[in-house]
C-alpha cells in the first residue's frame, strides 16, 4: 500500500486533561487527521492505581461526535466485559447518528485487570474473555443490521431485541483489537471489518498481519476485506536532547514492558517519524494512529501535524 492511501489518526487518551483541552484537541485533529479515537478505561493507562483524572469512554465519544465534523471516530477498543452487547449496540448507533455516520466500533477482550477489580468487575481468564468477545460481536452485528435479534449464549443473551434507529451507515464498521493467534485473530476473521494492534514493532506487525491473512483464508474470506491499523505511542521530541529524556521517561512509565512499547513508539524528533511510519505501511498498515498521553512535547506534536502528516500524505 502506498502512503497516499494511508489514514492518519490520533488515539487520544482521555486522562490527565480537563475537558476543555480535550475538546480543543478534537477540533485541531478534525482539521488535520482522518481518525480520532479514545480508549475504554476507568483508570489511567498504564496503571497507576487510579491516581490520575480519567473520563469515561462512551460519554467522551458522544461529545467528540458533536464537536467534530469530518474525521472518523472510534474507540480502539472497548472491553466487552464493561457493557452488555445490547448497550454497546445502542451506544454505537446513537454515536453514529450524532456524528452523521462517522463512527466505527472497536471491541476487545480487555487487559486492565486493576481497574476491573477496583470497580467490581470480574476479570476471568483470556479464554473466557475471548468467548465473551465472540458472543458480543455476534450480537452487536445482528442488532446493527437486523430488525430483531435473539441469541442465547453462555455469557450474553438477547431476546427478540431491536436496535432502532439503525445506524446511519449501512454497515457500521466493527474493529477487533489484539494479537492472540489462537483466539483473538480468528475472531477478527470471523467478525471484523478492521483489525487493530498497539505498540508492536514494524517487524512484529508484518508477522501478525500475515497471521490475520491466514486466518481469513482459513474461513474462506478475502484478506483484503479486513482493514489493518496500528497505534504507535507518541514520544517525539523537538530536540535531540529532549528525545533522550523522553526515552528515559518512557522506560520509567512502562517498566518491564518498555521493550515492547519502545518498538511500537515514535521516538526521536519529528524528522525520524516519516521513516518509522513508512516502515509500518510497508508492513501492511493502512491506518497509523499516534497514541497520546498527556503530557507530551507540544512543539513536537505541532511539527508532526504541520510537517510530518503532509509529507506522508504526499506519498
Amino acid at each position: 500500500m502506498s502512503t497516499t492511501d494511508l489514514r492518519l489518526g490520533a488515539h487520544l487518551g482521555q486522562q490527565n486533561m480537563p475537558i476543555a483541552k480535550l475538546r480543543g484537541l478534537w477540533r485541531r485533529f478534525d482539521e488535520r487527521l482522518d481518525w480520532i479515537s479514545n480508549w475504554d478505561h476507568l483508570y489511567e493507562a498504564p496503571p497507576q492505581g487510579g491516581t490520575l483524572d480519567h473520563f469515561e469512554a462512551l460519554s467522551i465519544l458522544g461529545a467528540m461526535a458533536v464537536e467534530t465534523e469530518r474525521v472518523r471516530l472510534g474507540c480502539l477498543v472497548m472491553y466487552v466485559g464493561y457493557r452488555t452487547p445490547g448497550v454497546l449496540a445502542k451506544a454505537a448507533t446513537t454515536i453514529d447518528h450524532l456524528s452523521g455516520g462517522r463512527f466505527e466500533l472497536g471491541l476487545g477482550s480487555g487487559w486492565h485487570e486493576p481497574e476491573c477489580r477496583a470497580f467490581g468487575y470480574p476479570f476471568p481468564s483470556i479464554g473466557v474473555r475471548s468467548a465473551m468477545l465472540d458472543e458480543s460481536a455476534t450480537i452487536i452485528r445482528s442488532l446493527l443490521t437486523q430488525p430483531r435479534t435473539t441469541f442465547h449464549g453462555e455469557h450474553f443473551s438477547v431476546e427478540d431485541a431491536s436496535c432502532l434507529p439503525l445506524p446511519v451507515q449501512d454497515r457500521l464498521p466493527i474493529w477487533i483489537g489484539g494479537t492472540g493467534p489462537r483466539k483473538t485473530i480468528p475472531l477478527v476473521a470471523k467478525h471484523a471489518d478492521g483489525w487493530n494492534v498497539a505498540y508492536v514493532s514494524s517487524a512484529e506487525f508484518a508477522r501478525l498481519n500475515g497471521v490475520v491473512d491466514d486466518a481469513c483464508r482459513a474461513t474462506g474470506r478475502e484478506p483484503s476485506s479486513v482493514r489493518r491499523a496500528v497505534n504507535l505511542s507518541f514520544n517525539l521530541s523537538s530536540t535531540a536532547s529532549a528525545a533522550a529524556e523522553a526515552v528515559e521517561r518512557l522506560q520509567a512509565q512502562w517498566g518491564p514492558a518498555f521493550g515492547r512499547i519502545a518498538g511500537g513508539s515514535l521516538l526521536g524528533t519529528p524528522d525520524d517519524a516519516v521513516a518509522t511510519i513508512r516502515s509500518f505501511v510497508d508492513a501492511g498498515a493502512q491506518d497509523v494512529n499516534v497514541a497520546l498521553r498527556w503530557p507530551w512535547d507540544e512543539d513536537a506534536l505541532t511539527a508532526y501535524l504541520d510537517e510530518v502528516v503532509p509529507v506522508l500524505r504526499a506519498g
